[in-house]
């Protein structure tokens, strides 16, 4: 099951990510430094400002579980397309009309519901525009540079974002356990074809308002 784990303050965030185990692995160190505080004009880019294609190792606190999702997203249309690793299940945020979409593709329906959180982001290529943010420093994962935030959670628990210049979320870490990373990049043009709801499906009310 896919917990709807947003990160309070964060335009952009992974509707629907799943934190599922410890990476032994992980790029936040065993102890992080004291976070350098900041002005709200020096507060990182959280809304990407350009197409990109990229897929998250995705963990749990407890170690128990542990999958990949893929996350493409278009900056013209402020649409994210999230596929969950072996389901037949994709969600479609589109922040424009502020509605998420969960399609399943096996039983063919689908189901509409406003976005989870809040109802507007940051512009891409802009500073967050809400929450609270500390720099921790540096890091490189899945070949890119970042830069260390710590932020907060939906629920007020301090949490580690790593973003890259162009707004790109690339690692989150919570009491120095990374619960979601990126394994690959590619700043690539994504079509309207990939935002699309297929036609034919049967609409149903969300299981989960």
């Amino acid at each position: 099951m896919f917990a709807k784990r947003l990160l309070a303050g964060v335009g952009f965030v992974l509707l629907g990510a799943v934190a599922s185990g410890t990476v032994a692995h992980a790029q936040i160190q065993p102890q992080t430094p004291e976070p350098t505080q900041i002005s709200p004009a020096d507060a990182p880019v959280v809304t990407p400002s350009v197409d990109a294609d990229v897929v998250y190792e995705l963990n749990s606190a407890q170690g128990d579980a542990h999958t990949q999702q893929r996350m493409r997203w278009q900056v013209s249309s402020l649409r994210q397309r999230l596929d969950p690793q072996n389901s037949d299940v994709f969600m479609i945020t589109s922040w424009t009309d502020h509605t998420l979409t969960v399609v399943d593709t096996a039983r063919k329906r689908a189901s509409v519901m406003p976005v989870p959180g809040p109802q507007q982001i940051t512009p891409p290529g802009q500073p967050a525009a809400a929450g609270t943010y500390a720099r921790l420093g540096n890091s490189v994962v899945a070949g890119e540079q970042c830069t260390l935030w710590r932020t907060t959670d939906a629920d007020g628990h301090p949490t580690d974002a790593c973003y890259t210049p162009d707004g790109l979320l690339l690692q989150v870490a919570q009491q120095e356990q990374v619960t979601v990373r990126a394994l690959s990049v590619n700043r690539t043009s994504q079509p309207d074809s990939v935002f699309a709801i297929p036609s034919g499906l049967k609409r149903e009310a969300p299981a989960h308002p």
